[in-house]
């Protein structure tokens, strides 16, 4: 009876968990959609008019255009390619989901931010009840996955083997386990989608699952790259269990 009833409350905190993130990504890309459009639409007039002007400009309208370009650029902003490429969205639902899992496991790449002030307010709140319930959900899966290690353990004594052996190799398991799984594998994942180099894409996983997160390396950002359908969601959903990885790891 136990049993079920911490069954039943675990399901229920994973669906309110990815409930609270979908909720999230709809109110942002409702908020941010409109403005986006809107600094795309200014920054392809602005690349226009220089086009059309840039034999004659001073100096001082020279500069003017390199900080309205940096000012777009740092607004995720990237005045390049054709007009179709400015009715893409920064805050499509795949986007907006992958912003909200990096704002409640506090990752915070830099690179995707919320710039209305009804975004703002939303992130603070959002953020402000995202975070204890992803560091609840965090600390239930890792305690599911602690108890397959207790029956590893278990079929190890069995076995005759003595309990100082059998924590480094339930350790050691797990660590290799989660190294190939979170690491290795998800950086040729990201070598074949994203170009990268192999060790790039190390790098990458690491400074996410880490929670570093320099913004340097960001998947989905390159425009001459044609990206699947919610890859990022899948991308958000990876940084979850692989931070659950890491939250077990300390729990062993």
């Amino acid at each position: 009876k136990a049993m079920c009833s911490g069954k039943l409350q675990t399901a229920l905190l994973v669906a309110g968990y990815f409930v609270y993130l979908l909720v999230g990504a709809a109110v942002f890309q409702a908020l941010e959609r409109t403005a986006e459009k809107q600094e795309k639409m200014a920054a392809a007039q602005m690349k226009e008019a220089f086009l059309q002007n840039f034999t004659q400009l001073t100096v001082a309208e020279m500069e003017q255009f390199m900080k309205n370009l940096i000012e777009a650029i740092q607004n995720g902003v990237y005045p390049v390619g054709n007009e179709s490429q400015f009715e893409e969205s920064n805050w499509d639902f795949s986007n907006s989901f992958f912003f909200a899992g990096t704002v409640v496991s506090t990752i915070g790449y830099g690179t995707l931010h919320p710039k209305t002030a009804g975004g703002q307010i939303f992130c603070v709140f959002f953020a402000l009840f995202g975070i204890p319930l992803n560091i609840v959900f965090l600390h239930r899966v890792g305690k599911m996955l602690s108890l397959l290690c207790k029956k590893l353990g278990k079929f190890l004594y069995e076995k005759g083997m003595r309990k100082k052996k059998i924590k480094f190799l339930t350790l050691l398991f797990f660590l290799a386990t989660g190294i190939l799984v979170f690491l290795c594998l998800p950086s040729v994942f990201f070598q074949i989608t994203e170009g990268w180099s192999y060790s790039e894409g190390i790098y990458f996983a690491f400074i996410t699952l880490s929670t570093i997160g320099f913004g340097d390396y960001v998947i989905g950002k390159q425009s001459d790259r044609k990206y699947f359908s919610y890859y990022r969601v899948l991308v958000a959903i990876w940084i979850l269990f692989g931070l659950a990885w890491i939250a077990l790891l300390f729990n062993l």
